[in-house]
């Protein structure tokens, strides 16, 4: 596995919430692959010094969302794209992330210019990821 992760203890999102989001920008960035194995729940945990059950609650919720796949007796590996949502709860998934990060980024004094160029600078990092849906496409 080519992530390495970066797990905050003393921060205000919960450990499991950092897993997920770790294991989610890997795979949105291609650092993480379809098929890619994943460390076991027992080696992550003690590898971040962390209860193996919230590590558990992380891959479950993984799971659950399409983005890693269990392997009976084998372990946890990435999964293929594909679509676990409707598109009415994708765009509903997506604006409540859009609300969350403008709120924070507004609490925290940027204006609308740095925000924009932060977007930008973030998507330019992802590599992209099969065909795009959209109004364009027809």
């Amino acid at each position: 596995m080519a992530l390495e992760f970066r797990i905050t203890a003393g921060s205000s999102t919960p450990i499991y919430r950092q897993i997920i989001d770790e294991i989610r920008h890997g795979v949105a960035g291609g650092r993480l692959r379809p098929g890619d194995v994943l460390p076991s729940i027992r080696a992550l945990a003690e590898q971040l010094v962390i209860n193996p059950n919230t590590v558990a609650k992380a891959y479950n919720e993984l799971v659950r969302d399409g983005v890693i796949e269990a392997r009976q007796g084998r372990g946890y590996f990435v999964a293929d794209r594909r679509q676990v949502y409707s598109d009415a709860e994708r765009n509903r998934r997506l604006d409540e992330a859009l609300r969350s990060f403008l709120s924070e980024a507004l609490v925290l004094d940027f204006s609308v210019d740095e925000i924009r160029s932060t977007i930008d600078r973030g998507l330019a990092g992802l590599q992209p990821k099969g065909p795009k849906r959209g109004k364009s496409d027809g």
